[in-house]
């Protein structure tokens, strides 16, 4: 289990091993554009990972893709429904809403 905390919120929400951090927004009660449900296909996930980047999964050639054509990516990008928690840290993500150009 790790805890993600999600900002600008400032919620938390216990997310076990496996899920993915789009999954963990939702349990939270949080509002997170998803458009493709979970398929890495639309970019509208794009969150940013502030702390904990060794406790999510690393980022396969799909969403690698997808992030190269979303403007306004950095480093700590991620799409949410991608990164999987792997429970070994905590984790601190940053929802972008409309930010992130979708």
């Amino acid at each position: 289990m790790a805890t993600v905390t999600i900002m600008p919120s400032g919620k938390t929400v216990e997310a076990a091993e496996g899920i993915s951090l789009l999954q963990a927004i939702l349990s939270a009660e949080e509002a997170i554009t998803h458009k493709c449900e979970g398929q890495a296909q639309c970019g509208s996930c794009h969150i940013f990972i502030h702390e904990g980047r060794k406790g999510v999964s690393k980022i396969a050639r799909e969403e690698n893709e997808k992030l190269d054509s979303i403007v306004g990516i950095g480093s700590k990008s991620r799409l949410a429904c991608q990164a999987k928690v792997l429970g070994t840290e905590n984790i601190k993500i940053e929802l972008l809403g409309f930010s992130s150009g979708l």
